[in-house]
């Protein structure tokens, strides 16, 4: 098992209930990939370094999580279709 984590931005134009919908969507996501959650980090509304689909802020969320080394391609995969975020990049974390 490898740790990962998990950046996420999520749009800011979302309400409170479909944000934490999808990030709970995306903890499902990860755990029917065979992962398991170790931290959850939320770090609220951001400024965003640059506009990006013509938003200047943006929800960040850290999910770390160990599993096999085929669970970020997975993710990656099923992120890349979901209308509300923004941006996502799962790396390894060191040992």
């Amino acid at each position: 098992m490898m740790k990962y984590e998990l950046a996420l931005v999520l749009s800011a134009k979302i309400e409170d209930e479909e944000r934490a919908a999808m990030v709970e969507k995306v903890q499902a996501m990860i755990t029917t990939a065979g992962a398991a959650i170790t931290n959850v980090d939320e770090w609220g509304k951001k400024q965003l370094a640059y506009e990006i689909q013509k938003m200047k802020e943006g929800y960040y969320y850290f999910i770390q999580f160990e599993g096999k080394t085929t669970v970020p391609a997975e993710l990656e995969e099923r992120l890349r279709i979901e209308e509300t975020v923004l941006r996502f990049l799962c790396v390894k974390q060191d040992a």
